[in-house]
């Protein structure tokens, strides 16, 4: 028991010494800090700018492929969460995703592929939480992968792509805001 804890451990340090490494910012939102408005949704009884974020990503391990970005709210009453964003297939050179990129008429790294999201679409979906909840987190995550691509298409439904991502994590960087109305 006690030696296949020790190998156990031994095996996890190394990924938990990269992720320690791998960093996400935004110069549209901070760690813990209200969303603005621009990063809200327009529908649903929400009026926003449905614009996705400016992320930046630096500490990626040694052989990463590519790379994926999702936004996920846990805080969703629906049992199962809520995706508002998810996109891979990003090119082991990308190091940063623009102010609006996600959204209709935004600008994605060659060959990248947004996936569909809980709104029914592919591409951004802004934060929603009902009105009246709690404040919900939205977590954004830089996925950091061993493989080039995935099989992704505009399709793809949140839960598709977690399990794609999770199938081929090298590590992660996580910014977590907040929005509620």
């Amino acid at each position: 028991m006690k030696a296949t804890f020790c190998l156990a451990a031994a095996l996890l340090l190394p990924l938990s010494a990269h992720a320690a490494d791998f960093t996400v910012t935004s110069t549209d939102m901070a760690e813990g800090k209200p969303l603005s408005t621009q990063q809200v949704f327009k529908g649903f009884g929400c009026d926003g700018g449905n614009r996705s974020p400016h992320l930046s990503w630096k500490g990626a391990p040694a052989g990463t492929k590519s790379f994926a970005v999702t936004a996920y709210d846990p805080d969703a009453p629906t049992g199962s969460g809520w995706w508002h964003w998810t996109v891979v297939n990003l090119p082991a050179d990308t190091t940063a995703l623009a102010t609006g990129a996600g959204s209709a008429g935004g600008k994605l790294p060659a060959g990248a592929v947004q996936g569909r999201t809980d709104f029914g679409q592919a591409g951004f979906g802004g934060a929603c939480p009902p009105a009246g909840d709690k404040p919900h987190r939205y977590q954004f995550v830089v996925w950091a992968l061993k493989t080039d691509t995935l099989p992704i298409d505009a399709q793809s439904s949140g839960a598709l792509v977690g399990f794609m991502l999770n199938s081929n994590v090298l590590a992660k960087a996580q910014l977590t805001a907040v929005y509620s109305r």
